[in-house]
C-alpha cells in the first residue's frame, strides 16, 4: 500500500510539472510573438510580480488565442477574476464607491444622448466611469459593440500589465480620474500644503517620518480598497437639514438633479438609482461615520479638534454654496414655469436638469439654453471647487475658482433672466 501511495504521488508530481512546462511553453510561445506586436505589453509583465511568481498569460487570457487569425479568442479579464488571488482587495472594492462607477454613468441620462466613444469607448466620461463592477448584460452589450478593453476595473489603478502596488500608491495614479473640469481635486492637493510636503519629501527635503499625506493616506488608508466620503459626489445627503433656509436651499438642488418632483416635491424614479449607486449618504449615522473616520485620519497628524473645526467649516461653506445656487436655480426654474424657455423633450419636468449636463436641450443641439449652461457651471464647475477645494485645504481654488466665481454665475444668469424676460414675445 505505501508503495502504491508512492507511486501515485510521483505519477501526479510529474503530471503536474508536465502541465507546468507546457505552460511555460505556451507562455514563451506568447511572449515571442507579441515582443513584436505589442512589446510594451511585455516589458510591462516581465517587470511585474506576476511574472516572477511565473503567472503566465493564459492564467489571465486562456488558452484560446493562438496567433494573429483568432485574436478575439483572447479572454480579457475582469475583477471576478483578479478576486481569484486577491479576494480582500476585491470584497473591499466591492463595498467601495469606485465599484459603482460604471453603473452611475449609465444611470445619468446625458450618458445616452452623447457619443458612444465618449461614454462606452471610453475617451470621455466612461475612460474613468469604467471603474465598477459590469453585470453579464453590461458586458455582453459591451462586446457587442466592440469595446473590449473597459472591462476590468483593476487596472486604472494597476495598470495592466505590471499591477503594480507602487503604481496604485502614488498619487498620480489618482490624477488621471481625479482632475479637470468637474472634480480636480488633483489640482487641489497638489497645490496645498498637503501636496507640496509629499513633493518636496519625495525630492528627499524632508526627513523620513516627516508628515507627508497622498490621496491614498486620507481616502484609501492601510491598503484598504473601500473608499467613500461623508459629502458623496454630489454635495447632498439625506435627511435633510433643519435650518429652515438651508433645508429650502437644498430641496431646490435636488429638484434641479431630478430626485425631487418640482411640482410636487415627492421623490422621482432618480432618488432611487441615486441610492443605488450609493452616491449619497441617506442617514445621520452613515454620514457621521464617514465624518467620523476623516477626523481619525486627521488625526495622524493634528488634533482631533482641530480637524473637526475645519470640517465644520466646510461643511458651513457648502451651506453658503447651497444658498447662492438655489436662488440662481429659481431664477431660471422661474423662465420655465413662464414660459420663456421651452421643456425639452427628454426633460422630465419644465425645470432646470442637472443631469443633462451642457445638453441643455435635452439632446437636441438645436435647442441650447445657454442660461441652463451657466447655471450647470455654477453646480458642476463653481460650486464643487467651493467646497472640495475647502476639504482639500486649497485656498486659492476654494476662493477665486470656486466661490468668486459662484457669485459671478449669480450675476450673469440675473442679467440673462433680465434679457430674457424684456425680449420675450409671447
Amino acid at each position: 500500500m505505501k508503495k502504491f501511495i508512492i507511486f501515485v504521488s510521483f505519477s501526479l508530481l510529474f503530471s503536474y510539472l508536465g502541465f507546468f512546462n507546457v505552460s511555460l511553453a505556451n507562455a514563451e510561445s506568447c511572449i515571442n510573438c507579441h515582443r513584436g506586436v505589442t512589446p510594451g505589453l511585455v516589458k510591462d509583465w516581465e517587470a511585474s510580480k506576476h511574472s516572477k511568481m511565473e503567472i503566465t498569460c493564459s492564467t489571465c487570457h486562456g488558452d484560446k488565442h493562438t496567433g494573429p487569425h483568432n485574436v478575439k479568442l483572447a479572454q480579457l479579464p475582469d475583477e471576478t477574476l483578479c478576486a481569484q488571488c486577491h479576494k480582500k482587495q476585491f470584497d473591499e472594492f466591492a463595498k467601495g464607491k469606485h465599484s459603482f462607477g460604471w453603473t452611475s454613468l449609465n444611470a445619468m441620462p446625458i450618458t445616452h444622448v452623447e457619443p458612444d466613444e465618449l461614454m462606452e469607448g471610453g475617451r470621455g466620461c466612461g475612460g474613468c466611469h469604467n471603474m465598477g463592477i459590469k453585470t453579464e448584460a453590461q458586458k455582453k452589450e459591451q462586446s457587442a459593440k466592440g469595446y473590449r478593453y473597459q472591462n476590468n476595473s483593476c487596472d486604472e489603478c494597476h495598470t495592466r500589465h505590471s499591477f503594480s502596488k507602487k503604481e496604485a500608491l502614488d498619487p498620480k495614479a489618482c490624477q488621471q480620474c481625479h482632475m479637470g473640469y468637474d472634480h480636480p481635486q488633483w489640482e487641489m492637493w497638489e497645490s496645498s500644503k498637503h501636496g507640496t510636503r509629499w513633493f518636496v519629501k519625495n525630492s528627499e527635503n524632508l526627513p523620513e517620518n516627516a508628515q507627508a499625506p497622498s490621496c491614498q493616506n486620507c481616502h484609501l488608508p492601510e491598503g484598504t480598497h473601500e473608499n467613500r466620503t461623508a459629502w458623496g459626489f454630489l454635495g447632498v445627503k439625506l435627511p435633510l437639514p433643519e435650518d429652515p433656509q438651508w433645508k429650502a436651499d437644498r430641496i431646490t438642488i435636488l429638484k434641479a438633479l431630478g430626485v425631487l418632483n418640482p411640482e410636487t416635491g415627492e421623490p422621482t424614479a432618480r432618488l432611487e438609482a441615486v441610492k443605488s449607486v450609493d452616491m449619497v449618504r441617506l442617514t445621520e449615522e452613515s454620514w457621521k461615520t464617514e465624518r467620523d473616520k476623516m477626523i481619525k485620519r486627521c488625526g495622524n497628524c493634528h488634533s482631533a479638534q482641530y480637524a473637526r473645526q475645519q470640517l465644520e467649516m466646510g461643511d458651513s461653506m457648502m451651506q453658503k454654496s447651497d444658498r447662492l445656487l438655489a436662488e440662481a436655480i429659481q431664477i431660471v426654474a422661474d423662465l420655465y414655469k413662464d414660459g420663456i424657455i421651452k421643456k425639452p423633450n427628454k426633460y422630465s419636468f419644465a425645470y432646470p436638469d442637472f443631469l443633462y449636463f451642457m445638453q441643455t436641450g435635452g439632446g437636441d443641439t438645436n435647442k441650447l439654453s445657454y442660461i441652463d449652461q451657466v447655471l450647470f457651471q455654477m453646480y458642476m464647475k463653481h460650486r464643487m471647487r467651493t467646497y472640495q477645494a475647502f476639504f482639500h485645504v486649497n485656498p486659492d481654488y476654494a476662493y477665486w475658482y470656486g466661490w468668486a466665481m459662484m457669485v459671478k454665475d449669480l450675476g450673469n444668469i440675473k442679467e440673462l433672466a433680465q434679457t430674457m424676460r424684456a425680449t420675450h414675445h409671447k
